[in-house]
């Protein structure tokens, strides 16, 4: 009796470790299946889309987010500087951004689907060059009309706060609006329009 005992407690333990080990192993053999469904880097890159947290940028403030290898503002603008957007069309190359690529509901003079923020690819549309964000008014190199904007020091193309070209500069058009839409008052997709797939 004392043999079938210690027989059974074997067996016990030898079925629950071929289990565990079993288990073990169908997770280890899924893995490479499971994470095969995820988005490589490089389908990121391609243009998946980016949430972004605007929930604490500050009126003034600008972050860059990378979308499709390319930087991407966000900028907050306030009362004044929404205000400025209508006071120097006539300086502006395109200010009904008629010749501008961006989503239609951004056809509008903040260019935005939400006016407080800028969403626009940080990307000079004469060379591709990297613009500078230059809120400060009327600085000594920009000149005393300049309300604050964007300025790109390889040729000197500047923009408004919409990313409204100014006439008389190499860049030929507004900066680019990629898609995107809010989630909600604090979160923003980069990359697809509201109601797309």
């Amino acid at each position: 009796m004392t043999d079938q005992s210690v027989d059974a407690s074997k067996r016990w333990f030898l079925t629950k470790t071929a289990s565990i080990m079993g288990a073990v192993g169908t997770a280890l053999a899924a893995a490479p299946f499971v994470s095969s469904m995820q988005p490589s880097a490089k389908a990121q890159a391609a243009g998946a889309p980016v949430e972004v947290d605007i929930g604490k940028l500050e009126v003034g403030q600008k972050i860059t987010v990378m979308w499709r290898g390319k930087p991407v503002w966000v900028l907050r603008r306030g009362p004044e500087e929404l205000k400025a957007l209508g006071q120097i069309e006539d300086k502006l190359r395109d200010p009904a951004s008629d010749e501008s690529d961006q989503p239609p509901p951004t056809k509008n003079q903040s260019r935005a689907l939400k006016p407080e923020f800028l969403v626009a690819l940080a990307v000079c549309t004469h060379l591709g060059c990297a613009p500078t964000y230059r809120p400060e008014l009327a600085p000594a190199d920009l000149g005393p009309d300049w309300v604050g904007g964007f300025f790109c020091p390889c040729h000197g193309s500047k923009f408004d706060l919409a990313g409204r070209v100014y006439k008389g500069v190499p860049a030929p058009k507004n900066l680019e609006i990629p898609p995107h839409h809010y989630l909600s008052d604090t979160r923003l997709v980069i990359g697809v329009n509201e109601g797309e797939a």
